[in-house]
């Protein structure tokens, strides 16, 4: 018997194009999106642009004949300039204390509000109520109803027990800054960390407290690695915003006392000095470091996405 061989037949792959009808509908359905896009752009991109060509140039407003293009000596000015480093690393301890803070009173609260009580509802309500406040009036109300070394709240209640009376803005700057604003984002850790809470798996907790667990272990073990993703979620939208937070620094301290932050420096080069190009470039250094917490945090979103898909 002779083996018979058949060689392959070269196949060529087949490309479908869809109809125009299809293209068509396509466009169609992202059409009433266009306009929204390019608003964006106009908004956000095109301004951003502009800020990132005037960080090139050597302009001072005052002498606007006497620009002239500096190439990167205003980006390197931010980074060796001793005030400006000064105001990056003051940027740096503020969102530190503040996210850290807020993270630990928002998932000792959480715990709290993951219990049925009566009241509960009315209870969330009024600790989300600082989170809603208008930062600017939430800077006024520290400064001015907590604390006035005269009629402040704190120095009254030390004055009910015969304690101290000292200028809270005057002796602990950065501390007055860091409290207003954890006073203000910790509502904002607490609702996402008791999204978290909520979204355990029951069943588990039950069997581990039937199998003699304590409530510590319980936590440490089960409830803790559950909340990760949220705790990290939270440190890195709390980041966003706190690294670019102008409001309690402006309006509590103006920026004195060793409190001036990278927002407020920017501020100050612009508007005081008049150097655009400098405050440019520190702005749009800004800019380059809130990217880049933004897109660990979308990371975060996504997975957190993905679980709760996976779960389902």
């Amino acid at each position: 018997m002779t083996a018979t061989t058949t060689a392959p037949v070269a196949t060529t792959p087949v490309r479908t194009t869809r109809p125009p009808s299809a293209r068509l509908r396509a466009w169609a359905t992202r059409a009433p999106l266009l306009p929204a896009l390019i608003f964006m752009i106009v908004v956000t991109q095109l301004p951003f642009v502009a800020t990132l060509v005037i960080s090139f140039f050597d302009w001072n407003s005052l002498y606007p004949d006497a620009r002239q293009f500096a190439g990167v000596d205003n980006y390197r000015e931010v980074l060796t300039d001793a005030d400006l480093r000064h105001s990056v690393w003051t940027t740096v301890l503020l969102t530190a204390a503040v996210v850290l803070a807020s993270l630990v009173l928002g998932l000792v609260l959480a715990l709290l509000l993951d219990r049925r009580f009566k009241g509960r509802g009315v209870v969330r309500t009024l600790l989300i109520a600082p989170f809603l406040v208008v930062p600017v009036a939430a800077a006024l109300l520290w400064k001015h109803v907590l604390y006035n070394p005269e009629y402040g709240l704190f120095n009254g209640l030390l004055h009910y027990v015969g304690g101290p009376q000292p200028d809270w803005i005057s002796t602990t700057p950065l501390l007055a800054v860091e409290a207003s604003l954890v006073w203000q984002w910790t509502p904002f850790m607490m609702l996402i960390l008791l999204a978290g809470l909520q979204s355990r798996d029951h069943e588990q907790i039950e069997a581990a407290r039937v199998d003699g667990a304590s409530d510590w272990q319980i936590f440490r073990h089960l409830t803790l690695p559950h909340l990760r993703r949220y705790l990290e979620l939270g440190a890195l939208l709390g980041s966003i915003h706190i690294v670019q937070n102008f409001d309690a620094v402006f309006t509590i301290t103006s920026g004195g006392l060793g409190t001036a932050n990278l927002p407020y420096t920017v501020y100050q080069s612009f508007y005081q000095a008049h150097e655009n190009g400098l405050a440019s470039a520190a702005g749009v250094l800004v800019v380059i470091g809130s990217i880049i917490i933004a897109t660990f945090a979308l990371r975060v979103v996504s997975s957190l996405f993905r679980e709760e898909v996976s779960r389902a």
